[in-house]
């Protein structure tokens, strides 16, 4: 159990990880539109998102820009680019400013309404702009923010406002950075970037400024390629953010009026310097699991030493468990999670194994000048039956061995997937390579399936790619995070930094997991304390905010090299047999100590679940289940073989 256990600062800090090399696939192909599979890359924000973009149409952009076409003429082929990359239907309009008289503080108007995406009438609309006027952004991003539609019953979507601009704004009232500030504090989900082109001094200082208030990325456009550059990178990270799942619940500021949790996903949001807190009861021998994960805007404004804490208190005793994640790097926001568990001691002998109400509190801490939005919370609370009667359990795992950094990877041709847009959506990948896309500020998530006794080993390698002209160097980074079932995230024990520096060359990091055994639940190390139960394993990879000032595609290649290692047992048993099939309980296997007689498989019924996050949930058996009769009562979420020992249940989001 980790009473007392912190595991702050887990998230390591950026350093240069892995040999670098070549890519041995070759060169990425372009940026396209749409997935490997044919589908948008994009479509998989949940239905909830919206984009309004404000086009700057003051007289200045009518100015050459340097390759004898107008600003505007530039900036209407970056706006089809756009149009052309987003998702099928989604949510999209075009508000303008400065064109409809030479002069006028009150000349913006909504060109394109923001509904279903209909890239001809953009397309359309953009081209029979003509460059007057004014520059009144503060009103312009005002009346942006009344032009999007709120998300469908209370659902928290990102609804985006991308403001392209080629100087400052001139009507002075209402300010636009405190119009902005004031847009970016009234509610999550919403976010305001801002593209400048040719622009400096001031203008850059005032458009940096809307977008550090508004929750979003400045993006310097110095010349019409980079225009259409950073507008796909800002359109495409708005329409393609974290898929939300769970059922809405709202946290206490103070201990007393806690909500009470069971097992399940949930959504919630937090403030800057703000606690929630929750009701859990916990029987006396079933193992909880909670996790937190805050998911800012990407790339929003943080300090290194933001935070986001998990604990789990009794009343009168203290803490049971508690874990910070913080960011590690200023670059810009990405998701966080943290996560603790309420693990019964064998001999049931301490404060925490009590029978009783038990409080999971969620802090985020925030320093001055870092993104003062609420950010959405998503919850899950998993519970976890003791092992059945009869059954001893394997030893424990604590070592990686086998899946150490020296261990020999996948090789050969790269097949092409898609990642997803966060745990619930993840992608699921098996032992091999596969080539993806990522965009600055996004973090890609993707599934591993490893069943009882297997581990899970990979590198991410970031590609080689055509960097822009620089003054001076820059560098951001690359990152990945490995998770468990139940969402613990894994800090690579000293073997694996998850994290490398990027600049345009080849980059790599390598991650990987002890192998899962029931008994590492009563080991002291983070690393190995969670690997307890088989399931999905979930990766995410990250690229850096700062990217986007070096990389001259859009997106950039990223190869992953997966191992599942370890033969795979039918249960938890000390004498479970090993199994034949797919990592990860995919299909039935032998029984024998360890399982139970069910004989078959749990894999159809993982389409359902809290969100679809799902862990590696397993039926149990014999009079060690009876325990959790109160707890099962409620939906039960299978993946992985039913074979096992252990039940773990979720309740329905």
């Amino acid at each position: 159990m980790r009473t007392g256990h912190h595991r702050g600062g887990a998230r390591a800090g950026i350093l240069i990880g892995g040999a670098l090399f070549a890519l041995v696939a070759g060169a990425l192909p372009a940026p396209a539109a749409t997935s490997a599979h044919g589908a948008p890359a994009a479509a998989r924000s949940g239905g909830n998102g919206s984009l309004v973009m404000v086009l700057d149409s003051s007289g200045s952009m009518g100015d050459d820009d340097g390759t004898g076409r107008t600003r505007m003429e530039s900036a209407r082929a970056a706006v089809s680019t756009v149009v052309d990359g987003l998702p099928e239907g989604f949510p999209t309009g075009l508000r303008v400013y400065g064109a409809d008289r030479p002069h006028g503080c009150t000349d913006t108007r909504l060109v394109q309404p923001v509904r279903a995406l209909d890239r001809g009438g953009l397309k359309r609309a953009v081209e029979a702009v003509r460059p007057r006027g004014d520059t009144p952004i503060g009103l312009s991003l005002r009346k942006a923010a009344e032009d999007l539609p709120e998300p469908a019953d209370g659902a928290i979507g990102t609804r985006s406002i991308l403001l392209v601009s080629d100087g400052e704004d001139n009507c002075g009232a209402p300010a636009p950075c405190e119009v902005a500030e004031r847009l970016g504090g009234e509610e999550p989900g919403l976010r305001i970037d801002t593209v400048g082109f040719q622009v400096k001094g001031p203008a850059r200082e005032q458009l940096e400024c809307i977008a550090r208030a508004g929750n979003g990325r400045y993006y310097d456009a110095p010349d019409a390629d980079a225009l259409a550059r950073q507008l796909q990178r800002a359109a495409r990270l708005s329409a393609d953010g974290y898929r939300l799942k769970g059922r809405r619940v709202t946290g206490a500021a103070t201990a007393d009026r806690a909500p009470v949790l069971t097992p399940g996903q949930y959504l919630d949001t937090i403030g800057p310097g703000e606690k929630r807190y929750y009701a859990v009861d916990f029987d006396a021998a079933s193992t909880a699991d909670l996790a937190a994960t805050a998911v800012p805007q990407p790339g929003a404004a943080v300090d290194t030493f933001d935070a986001l804490t998990t604990r789990i208190e009794h009343t009168g005793h203290g803490y049971c468990a508690t874990d910070t994640e913080r960011f590690s790097q200023r670059e810009g926001a990405v998701p966080l999670t943290a996560a603790v568990a309420r693990v019964p001691s064998p001999d049931g002998g301490r404060v925490c194994d009590r029978a009783g109400r038990y409080r999971l509190v969620v802090e985020r801490t925030s320093k001055k000048g870092s993104d003062a939005a609420r950010w959405p919370l998503e919850l899950v609370y998993g519970a976890e039956a003791p092992l059945a009667e009869g059954v001893t359990p394997a030893q424990s795992e604590t070592e990686f061995g086998e899946g150490d950094a020296t261990v020999a990877l996948p090789t050969g041709d790269p097949r092409d997937v898609r990642g997803g847009t966060g745990f619930n959506d993840a992608r699921e990948l098996g032992p091999g390579v596969w080539r993806d896309r990522v965009l600055p500020s996004q973090t890609l998530w993707y599934k591993v399936p490893a069943g009882w006794g297997q581990q899970v080993s990979y590198t991410v390698e970031f590609a080689n790619e055509p960097t822009v002209d620089r003054a001076h160097s820059t560098y951001s980074y690359g990152a990945t995070r490995l998770y468990t079932p139940a969402r613990f995230p894994l800090d690579g024990g000293g073997e694996f930094h998850g994290s490398t520096l990027y600049d345009g060359s080849p980059a790599a990091v390598r991650m990987g997991g002890v192998p899962v055994a029931w008994t590492n639940r009563y080991e002291s190390r983070s690393y190995v304390q969670p690997v307890r139960v088989g399931g999905d394993f979930y990766i995410s990879v990250t690229l850096g905010a700062r990217a986007a000032e070096i990389a001259e595609n859009p997106e950039i290649g990223v190869v992953l090299r997966v191992a599942v290692l370890g033969e795979e047992r039918s249960g938890p048993g000390r004498d479970a047999p090993a199994v034949t099939g797919p990592a990860g309980g995919k299909t039935g296997g032998a029984e024998g100590a360890g399982s139970d007689k069910q004989g078959d498989s749990a894999a159809a019924a993982d389409s359902g679940g809290a969100g679809g996050a799902g862990w590696a949930v397993v039926a149990a058996a014999g009079a060690g289940a009876a325990a959790m009769a109160a707890v099962l009562a409620v939906f039960v979420y299978v993946r992985g073989r039913r074979r096992a020992a252990v039940r773990m249940t979720r309740g329905s989001a």
